[in-house]
């Protein structure tokens, strides 16, 4: 028999429409791993509670929408600090790249480490962002670049969500860098990219593909090579774009009809029309803005002005974002990108679900996955306003509780 439970007693920010959808004294019945009804607690009909229902009282604390992670890279071995050091000694991110460092270094580190090492430390990391609320996240690949290691990343990110009751979906980012057994053979890479693709496919590892698309990554006439493999198999793709140099990538991704285009500090006003045609996210990472040093800011006016949905996302890596705080990124969507709270907000949830191809959550509405968290604020703009302090109180996924 399903489990009934009804949360109540809580002011809800339900996120269903255009504004915070707040309901005061609220609750939520979970049925499984649904949501059966969202009201407000007086107009809840007494027929869907029967006795033996469990009760939750929430005593006044605030619920939103489980937060969701749409763009990580949480499996790799090592870590970058000295890069650190480099760049705040006047080094650009491209010239540690160009020799040898960047990507690559990261490459090596999780070639060498074990299965066990990389399972550790990611664990670590995703706790550290479900403790903050979050509930789904995505987990891309990377930092393997050959088949053995691709699978291996892709596998262990399967496990965290099993492991930590999170839902994770996978992304096979094998055009991130060219590992130096390609050194000055890119095409022949990108070859060896798309032939492993089905077979990580066939495995159950790949829910969507990506690339880097960029002066430091693959070009449009790679990264196209990709996507049309992707389109043969059925697999939807998103795209690293406009990053560092306008290479025309998020063009590229929409005529593919690509979930999302990621960073796009340097996308153009055609980019921006072609993604609003294509119905894909723009998915910002304050993150690496800021931990890059980078001035020029993604063009925030042209995608509201064009009705481009707006996620935001930690883009966790240990090379250009290593926070683990997606609240963080909401305080840094506000204050660095000029995003509203509610914009911001609604960036970690609904448009997140959708740059994701989840339209099953990231809002309080019955028939959709019971994913939520609970905290100890008035109202849901406080998640852009404090930083340094996590507020949250329980959070819960597919209607389970997580520990």
């Amino acid at each position: 028999m399903t489990t009934l439970t009804l949360w109540h007693n809580a002011r809800l920010a339900t996120l269903d429409g255009d504004g915070w959808g707040l309901i005061d004294d609220g609750a939520l019945l979970v049925e499984g791993d649904r949501l059966a009804w969202v009201g407000p607690r007086t107009a809840l009909p007494p027929a869907l509670v029967p006795p033996g229902t469990l009760r939750q009282d929430l005593q006044g604390a605030l619920v939103t929408p489980g937060l969701i992670d749409a763009h990580t890279h949480l499996v790799y071995g090592g870590q970058r600090a000295r890069e650190f050091e480099l760049r705040l000694q006047g080094a650009s991110y491209e010239e540690i790249a160009r020799a040898g460092g960047g990507i690559r270094s990261t490459v090596a580190a999780t070639r060498a480490a074990d299965d066990a090492t990389l399972r550790a430390s990611a664990l670590r990391r995703a706790r550290c962002l479900r403790a903050e609320g979050v509930t789904t996240l995505e987990i891309k690949s990377g930092y393997g670049l050959r088949l053995e290691d691709e699978r291996r990343c892709l596998a262990i990110a399967r496990q965290i969500g099993e492991a930590l009751g999170l839902q994770v979906r996978t992304t096979y980012l094998g055009a991130h860098a060219l590992p130096p057994e390609f050194d000055g053979r890119s095409d022949a890479y990108i070859d060896a990219v798309c032939a492993w693709m089905p077979t990580l496919q066939a495995e159950g590892l790949v829910d969507a593909v990506d690339a880097f698309c960029e002066n430091i990554g693959f070009t449009p006439a790679q990264t196209r090579r990709v996507f049309e493999t992707a389109r043969r198999l059925g697999l939807p793709v998103k795209l690293h774009a406009e990053q560092l140099s306008d290479q025309g990538g998020a063009a590229l991704a929409a005529g593919f009809q690509a979930l999302s285009c990621d960073h796009l500090e340097h996308l153009s006003e055609d980019g921006i029309r072609a993604m609003r045609a294509a119905g894909t996210v723009a998915v910002l990472l304050p993150g690496a803005y800021y931990f890059l040093r980078e001035t020029r800011l993604p063009p925030i006016a042209g995608l509201r002005a064009h009705g481009v949905p707006i996620a935001v996302a930690s883009d966790h890596n240990p090379g250009s974002s290593p926070g683990l705080s997606l609240l963080l990124m909401l305080s840094m969507a506000c204050t660095l990108f000029r995003l509203t709270p509610l914009e911001a907000v609604q960036g970690v949830t609904v448009h997140a679900a959708r740059a994701l191809g989840l339209p099953d959550r990231g809002r309080l509405a019955a028939g959709l996955r019971a994913d939520f968290a609970v905290w100890e604020l008035a109202h849901p703009h406080e998640l852009a306003y404090w930083f340094g302090h996590n507020p949250c109180l329980r959070v819960v996924a597919g209607g389970k509780e997580c520990c």
